[in-house]
């Protein structure tokens, strides 16, 4: 099921890329990661003022329908919100291609629950436990009782391997957990089901669900996702995210890429509610390299 809906997404995505491709070649084209998605939006309709005879395309899917269609050759930019996957390496540098991995901002990444929830803060043990499925009670962690629906993205998306990296520690989600195809479906399904939690980018947080106050050091103390805690590193849950594109494509794609890391292109990051990618990097992440 899991991979039949990849499947199906970069069937989608393809299928666009390629009309796109027929109207106009000289035109860039960026698909990816649905948390970066908003972001590479903005980037463009501000770099398109300035650039009117730009022709930039933007579409979601997930980080790896994005990191496969630029195998592919299909887009000029993956956006990402995980790093590249070995086999994905693998599968590039066996066509003898070189990619660029690049830094454009932080994102932190905020457990989310029902209003009506009574649970205001959960440890990371606490959270592995009610993803993998041996927690399956709100009343085991201190709330009501109530049965817990833990939802998650789907196994395309950046977010889903990166909560499951750091926050589950590798463990596997639970059998049957409930997939969302995007951060709008999942904020939805949160707010309309009290036993429900969840995980989004900072920057789609609003007032439709709750967002719990996160401990990794075992209970002792609980820090809310916010910008500026995001941005101070005092919230541990903090990721890079990413665009891909191939090293032959470099002057293609670079005119862009320096506008997006720009002053001006950071006030961007810092409207919508990401962190900028000049603030201090968690776990020494490079800004730039080849792959």
């Amino acid at each position: 099921m899991e991979k039949r809906a990849f499947k199906k997404a970069l069937f989608f995505v393809v299928a666009f890329m390629l009309a796109a491709c027929s109207r106009d070649n000289s035109s860039l084209k960026i698909t990816g990661s649905d948390t970066v998605l908003p972001l590479t939006q903005k980037e463009v309709e501000v770099y398109m003022r300035r650039s009117p005879e730009s022709k930039i395309s933007v579409t979601g899917g997930g980080s790896g329908v994005g990191i496969a269609a630029l195998a592919e050759g299909i887009v000029d930019i993956a956006q990402a919100s995980r790093k590249m996957k070995f086999e994905e390496i693998l599968k590039i540098g066996s066509k003898g291609i070189a990619v660029e991995e690049i830094v454009i901002a932080y994102d932190a990444l905020a457990v989310v629950v029902n209003n009506d929830n009574v649970i205001s803060n959960l440890t990371r043990e606490q959270l592995e436990d009610i993803f993998t499925g041996k927690i399956q009670n709100w009343k085991e962690v201190g709330g009501d009782d109530i049965k817990i629906i833990p939802y998650s993205r789907e196994t395309s998306s950046g977010t889903y391997e990166f909560f499951k990296e750091h926050v589950l520690e590798n463990k596997n989600y639970k059998n049957g957990i409930l997939s969302m195809p995007a951060t709008g479906a999942m904020i939805q399904s949160v707010s309309q089901t009290r036993g429900a939690i969840g995980y989004v980018g900072l920057a789609y947080l609003d007032k439709a669900v709750k967002a719990v106050h996160i401990s990794y050091d075992s209970g002792r103390s609980f820090v809310e996702p916010s910008f500026e805690n995001a941005g101070n590193r005092s919230y541990p849950i903090v990721r890079p995210l990413y665009y891909y594109y191939l090293t032959a494509s470099e002057s293609k794609v670079d005119p862009f890429i320096r506008f997006v890391r720009s002053d001006e292109g950071q006030q961007a990051v810092k409207q919508l509610g990401y962190i900028p990618f000049t603030q201090p990097a968690p776990n020494n992440d490079e800004k730039k390299g080849e792959i």
